[in-house]
């Protein structure tokens, strides 16, 4: 009797656990089928194709990669040495981890984790909601004439969102501060400008910090349960609203904490099973 496989875990954060990349070499050129034909596995994180060393011939190999290892091994078989969208095979690998320290952890983007979100709990199976959105520049916007600023201004945004999960029972806050500089603050357009766009970062920032406290709880059926992140707790989800508007410090919040970064993936960071690349090897 075969055992059940376990429950998968997944966080909103960048997929960076071995077993989530595929390596896949052989492409005829730089095929926008590729996305499409894997996409049908599972959920994507990234596809990225490169041109071929000038050593290794014409043509192109790429990395895809899933939030899902499950996923990415279902794609590595079925897909591996056959034509899909051209003429000749391709050969698919899974890749693994090179390096042996602990990799950063990395928050998701958030239109990446609305994407994860609705893909697993659907568009209708969560919500948010802007909380506050605060100007913390050191001068009030709305009694501060434009012409009694400085030249150049900082302008920082502190923004609180909820998150609420209603078919599971969760709720959840994240907190986002974002910061840019106007060069000419006494230019109406490129501080209003630059004030949009702060304000819309900071709510980025602000809508992955929530996702950051929810699990995922992936079953093989397909099923999804979902855990809260108690590891991720902060002091505002406590606060009531009202407490959150009027009594948030922002003194002793590091900027550096709260940015968010996007992985940049390098073939030097994998490595890959050597039976499928001398496999590979042999049948050219």
């Amino acid at each position: 009797m075969a055992l059940a496989a376990s429950p998968e875990v997944l966080a909103f954060r960048v997929p960076t656990e071995s077993g989530k990349a595929l390596l896949v070499w052989g492409l005829e050129e730089g095929a926008e089928s590729l996305f499409s034909a894997f996409s049908e596995f599972g959920l994507l994180y990234s596809v990225r194709v490169h041109r071929n060393a000038a050593v290794a011939g014409p043509g192109y190999y790429a990395l895809v990669k899933f939030y899902s290892a499950r996923d990415a091994s279902r794609a590595q078989r079925a897909c591996n040495r056959q034509r899909l969208f051209q003429k000749s095979p391709l050969k698919v690998c899974i890749c693994t981890r090179q390096k042996a320290f602990q990799q950063q952890v990395l928050a998701l983007r958030s239109y990446k984790c609305k994407e994860l979100a609705n893909y697993y709990l659907g568009f209708n199976g969560w919500s948010n909601r802007i909380i506050t959105l605060q100007n913390i520049s050191g001068f009030d916007l709305e009694n501060e004439e434009l012409g009694g600023l400085p030249e150049r201004q900082c302008l920082k945004y502190l923004c609180v969102v909820e998150v609420t999960l209603p078919h599971h029972g969760i709720c959840t806050r994240g907190l986002g501060i974002a910061e840019a500089y106007v060069e000419n603050g006494r230019d109406p357009l490129e501080f209003v400008m630059k004030t949009g766009n702060v304000q819309k970062l900071a709510v980025e920032k602000a809508l992955s910090g929530a996702f950051q406290k929810i699990l995922l709880i992936v079953l093989e059926n397909g099923k999804v349960a979902v855990e809260y992140n108690s590891a991720q707790e902060e002091p505002i989800d406590s606060l009531t609203d009202e407490e959150l508007r009027g009594l948030i410090q922002v003194n002793d919040l590091s900027l550096e904490q709260l940015n968010l970064e996007e992985e940049e993936e390098f073939l030097s960071d994998f490595c890959f099973d050597e039976g499928h690349l001398l496999e590979g090897r042999q049948s050219n």
